[in-house]
């Protein structure tokens, strides 16, 4: 995104330039252009396309807050006999949630109503947050070892790869590749377009870390206790690091600086030596960690503040620089989940039950919200919407609007079923270079008319 903005800002200093003396139709066409570009390019970005938002795993979105959980719909999408009810944490874009279940479901639910859209069947739970680029939804299946890809649209398999093991690595996806880790100890990079092995790298232990991927850099946790950097075209070792426990926390990379938590364990089963790790992304050298009691939860990163919570029943926030303690947040159970930062407001769920909105200055709760189960799965919030599942086998909707309808089990018609927009940030490009050589030429030749008189 900062790319297409600098490439917007470029074709403008041009054209100001050249034409710094035009007619009063360009200023009032360039105003409107301008308008509809800076509404247009925060629009572009407002999904959660994957686990923790984006490739880099930052766990921030745009817009605006939710400041009270009123329930907009709940979706039951798994109710296993045996008592596990597992959903995956969902992802968002174009309007609808994609979401696994332990069910062995990949769904596909109207963002608005909650309604099924559709679902695909793979037999086995799906633990793993989908990916959701370019129309495609990839997805890792926990135990069938396969990672698929399904079209957004309705839910039609693309293709499929297997792996050694099973996972519940999230895939992320950049530049037609897509990055996955699993229970063989692999992480593999897929071509997107076909799921052909473009490479893998064997750490040597099972992998449930999902990768985070800046500047051409694939880093990745793995339970053999080291945090690890590869080459995202060729796999090649660039770094390890030793975090002193195992690493199921997904990293985070802002600012040159991977984010990390060691120390995952079992539910209610108390884990030592956890903590959180800042590591300089070219090197891996330790910049600085602090103890928490407990590992579980991926970071959020935004205005110089790493947000994290640990199964010690404390939520905490770390100052960027010196993993100084700036506030915590205890609740009556731990925190699995990983945190989403929008708007000044942190949202994170816990294993008691509640999804909780805090303060992102000072740690002060403005609301709670209690479901019928707890939370391992992270919330993701999209046009002032919270999506987040539960262990009692729901997806929830939550906002400030009330719903006329704020449960249901609804399956459309597929002949009314609405189709997925594609809006690529390509797409806002050209479609910015093309509106700037209308603009131009509009100038061009009110300029001819005017010295023809």
């Amino acid at each position: 995104m900062r790319r297409i903005k600098s490439q917007f800002l470029i074709i403008v200093g041009y054209s100001v330039n050249w034409m710094r003396n035009s007619s009063i139709l360009f200023a009032v066409v360039f105003l409107v252009l301008l308008t509809s570009s800076l509404v247009l390019i925060p629009l572009a970005s407002a999904d959660w396309m994957m686990f923790r938002s984006d490739p880099s795993h930052s766990g921030v979105g745009i817009g605006n807050p939710v400041l009270t959980p009123t329930l907009l719909w709940k979706y039951p999408i798994c109710n296993n006999t045996s008592g596990i009810n597992d959903v995956s944490s969902p992802s968002v874009a174009n309007g609808v949630v994609y979401i696994g279940s332990y069910g062995g479901n990949v769904y596909a639910l109207n963002a608005q109503s909650g309604a099924r859209l559709w679902n695909y069947t793979t037999g086995y739970p799906v633990d793993s947050s989908p990916a959701v680029v370019n129309g495609v939804v990839f997805v890792e299946g926990t135990w069938d070892h396969n990672v698929y890809a399904l079209k957004a649209s309705d839910g039609t398999k693309l293709w499929n790869y297997s792996t050694a093991g099973s996972s519940e690595s999230s895939p992320v996806v950049v530049g037609g590749v897509v990055y996955i880790g699993s229970d063989d100890g692999n992480v593999y990079a897929l071509k997107s377009s076909n799921g052909a092995k473009l490479w893998s790298y064997d750490t040597g232990y099972g992998i449930l870390s999902s990768p985070g991927v800046d500047g051409g850099v694939v880093y990745i946790g793995s339970g053999n206790n080291n945090v690890y950097a590869l080459n995202a075209t060729s796999g090649a070792k660039l770094w390890s690091y030793n975090a002193g426990n195992w690493v199921d926390s997904s990293p985070a990379v802002v600012g040159g600086v991977v984010y990390g938590n060691s120390g995952g364990g079992f539910i209610g089963v108390p884990v030592f030596n956890g903590s959180v790790y800042a590591l300089n992304a070219a090197n891996g050298t330790q910049l600085w960690s602090h103890y928490t009691g407990g590992g579980m939860s991926s970071p959020a990163v935004v205005d110089n503040v790493v947000y994290i919570g640990s199964d010690d029943n404390t939520f905490y926030a770390l100052n960027v620089t010196s993993g100084a303690q700036l506030w915590n947040f205890n609740a009556e159970g731990g925190f699995f989940s990983s945190p989403d930062v929008v708007g000044g407001v942190v949202y994170v769920s816990s294993d008691d039950g509640k999804i909780y909105a805090l303060n992102a200055t000072n740690g002060v709760q403005l609301w709670n919200y209690t479901a019928g189960g707890g939370f391992e799965s992270s919330p993701a919030v999209v046009n002032g919407i919270i999506y987040v599942s539960s262990d009692d086998g729901n997806v929830y909707a939550l906002g400030d609007s009330p719903s006329t309808s704020p449960s249901h089990s609804l399956t459309l018609n597929p002949s009314t079923t609405p189709t997925v927009p594609e809006f690529a940030a390509q797409l806002l490009t050209i479609t910015l270079v093309v509106l700037m050589l209308i603009v131009s030429s509009t100038v061009i030749i009110a300029k001819k008319k005017m010295t023809s008189r």
